[in-house]
């Protein structure tokens, strides 16, 4: 008891040193410390932002798919701009521009 005496009575009460070893393990050695939570949250911003942008893309596509379904025109120009088809009598020439 004589080591204890040496240092002051708020160090040795052992509901703050209870408290400062709870603190220091749910920071640094818990599963679920900090370190982690900040990770987790990090990453739960990705993925927020990727929702985000597949919702856009979605309702994009969605736009798209109900122009195809109504407009004659529009599958036409699919039809020539993606797979290259023609009408009969007509010539296609493609033309691409030189890579460096």
């Amino acid at each position: 008891m004589r080591f204890l005496s040496r240092f002051p009575s708020v160090l040795t009460n052992k509901y703050l040193l209870t408290g400062i070893a709870f603190v220091a393990w749910m920071l640094f050695f818990d599963r679920n410390d900090f370190f982690a939570q900040s990770e987790r949250r990090s990453e739960l911003k990705e993925l927020q932002q990727s929702k985000a942008f597949f919702q856009e893309q979605i309702e994009h596509e969605k736009g798209f798919s109900e122009e195809l379904r109504s407009n004659p025109a529009a599958i036409e120009k699919l039809a020539r701009e993606k797979y290259f088809m023609k009408r009969e009598n007509e010539e296609l020439f493609l033309v691409r521009k030189a890579e460096k």
